[in-house]
């Protein structure tokens, strides 16, 4: 299995957010998880996705969302 990570900038395109945000998330500790390699910070896909499911809100949060 391939593990396929992104780079501050691919994670700032992906949201359209500034990379000065996921810095700040960073230093804030909030945020996805993230490795810093030789100073090289890089996002794990599986992480960012794992993520942004537990940031769903709203009627499309399947545990919000219960058909009886």
């Amino acid at each position: 299995m391939q593990v396929i990570h992104l780079s501050q900038k691919e994670l700032a395109e992906r949201w359209r957010m500034s990379e000065a945000t996921l810095e700040r998330w960073r230093s804030d500790r909030i945020g996805p998880v993230f490795l810093k390699i030789l100073g090289r910070v890089l996002y794990r896909l599986s992480d960012i996705e794992e993520f942004e499911v537990a940031s769903l809100r709203g009627a499309f949060n399947s545990k919000e969302r219960q058909v009886t």
